[in-house]
């Protein structure tokens, strides 16, 4: 069997499934109950200082879209769309004290961890959080910089919040990290080109980590009222923003070196093997827990060891970054990959009654002949857009042009050139 364990920040985790800083962890209740299903961690719903933003928990809105824009209605698409306005836990900072000891008293008994995730308008706000949560013995800190610029900060700065600044986010880093003997985990923002910047910034200033990444904010639209989803722009994530949080945990992967918990994009376990391969070593899980329970997360957990074991691998370590590390980045790099070309299998293509290659062929590779689909390797460039789309798992590609062509002489004498044809 597979050994889940991780080592994230400075710590050991029994498993790389963090629950993520939302509703699944605004409470006694819901933080022991996600460690009875298997959680490694747990990061609590953001303890702040902020008014606004834990009155805006006390108005949370929801629209979860399918992919028509739809409400789901209670039928979970693999790839919907989590809309959402929400804001930090609605208590007093103070009134998390008894709750972060007694959480960490029960996670520390059942082998897991509390994340304490904090906010706050000033850099003196930072610092008396991150130590009032040192103090209640969590063993680590997420800050989540989607926050405003700290008061007499944000004048000259990039973005309106934090993490869309390198600086700005340097400096509150390391006044976080002088202040508590803790590590601290940086959540970083999508909304912002500089993320990789950023994450540099935060690493440099002391940091153990960075969280990449929150979610976006967007605007959702009901077409049927004319009216945009609960009212107005809101934060936007789930499954199908994977492929964006991916590219930035690559980038930083390779560029910045650090430890990265991924988070925005987990529905299953094949999405956490994904992060892991990019280069997380932790991810977290948030919204697909809000949609189908909290007891969603054995099924995360067991499937990730069991595909672990399947594929030979003896340990999560064994597959950390290994994606990003195969990764081609340069120019140079993608043109001296060999060249590759089209070979149809003609037992299995459907011609005529499917020419669905033929239509998605945009270089002149693939025409309709009398009884088949014909190749031509000399124009072609080995998109395999035609392998994407064909229903029949008749087209492979090859590196052999010798056997490509001799499949184009074979079938010649059966082709016939759709665009005479059109001419006739």
């Amino acid at each position: 069997m597979a050994d889940m364990r991780i080592e994230f920040s400075g710590i050991t985790l029994k498993n790389p499934i963090i629950v993520a800083s939302a509703e699944p962890s605004n409470s006694v209740e819901n933080i022991k109950q996600c460690i009875d299903y298997g959680a490694g961690a747990v990061i609590t719903k953001t303890i702040g200082d902020i008014p606004g933003m834990q009155q805006l928990t006390k108005n949370s809105k929801y629209a979860i879209l399918n992919d028509q824009g739809r409400i789901i209605k209670g039928k979970v698409p693999r790839s919907f769309i989590f809309y959402s306005r929400s804001g930090y836990v609605s208590e007093p900072a103070a009134d998390w004290i008894s709750i972060l000891k007694e959480t960490q008293a029960y996670a520390e008994a059942n082998g897991s961890a509390i994340i304490a995730n904090i906010a706050s308008g000033t850099l003196q706000g930072w610092i008396e959080l991150a130590k009032m949560c040192e103090d209640c013995g969590v063993p680590m800190l997420e800050v989540n910089f989607q926050c405003p610029h700290p008061a007499g900060m944000g004048e000259s700065a990039d973005g309106i919040w934090i993490a869309q600044d390198p600086d700005v986010t340097a400096v509150v880093t390391r006044a976080i990290v002088e202040a508590v003997d803790i590590p601290v985990m940086v959540k970083l923002s999508p909304e912002t080109n500089r993320l990789t910047e950023v994450a540099k910034a935060a690493i440099d200033s002391g940091a153990a980590s960075v969280g990449v990444n929150s979610r976006f904010v967007g605007f959702a639209v009901d077409i049927e009222t004319a009216q945009p989803y609960i009212d107005g722009p809101a934060g936007v994530g789930g499954p199908w923003a994977k492929y964006i949080t991916q590219r930035w945990i690559n980038e930083v992967y390779r560029e910045v070196g650090c430890h990265i918990s991924g988070s925005n994009g987990i529905f299953d376990w094949r999405d956490a093997i994904e992060f892991i391969m990019s280069g997380a070593r932790a991810m977290q899980v948030g919204s697909v827990l809000m949609l189908k329970g909290i007891e969603w997360l054995p099924k995360v957990i067991e499937g990730m060891e069991r595909f672990l074991d399947d594929h030979g691998y003896t340990d999560v370590a064994s597959i950390h970054g290994i994606a990003s590390r195969k990764a081609l980045t340069t120019a140079p790099e993608l043109f001296a990959v060999e060249p590759v070309y089209t070979l149809i299998d003609h037992d299995k293509c459907k011609f005529p009654k499917c020419n669905i290659c033929t239509r998605m062929c945009f270089y002149d590779s693939l025409k309709e002949g009398k009884d088949y689909i014909q190749t031509a390797p000399d124009t072609c460039i080995g998109c395999e857009l035609c392998l994407n789309v064909c229903p029949f798992d008749a087209i492979t590609m090859t590196t052999d042009k010798e056997s490509a062509l001799k499949s184009q002489q074979k079938f010649a004498e059966n082709t016939v050139e759709t665009t005479v044809q059109a001419a006739q």
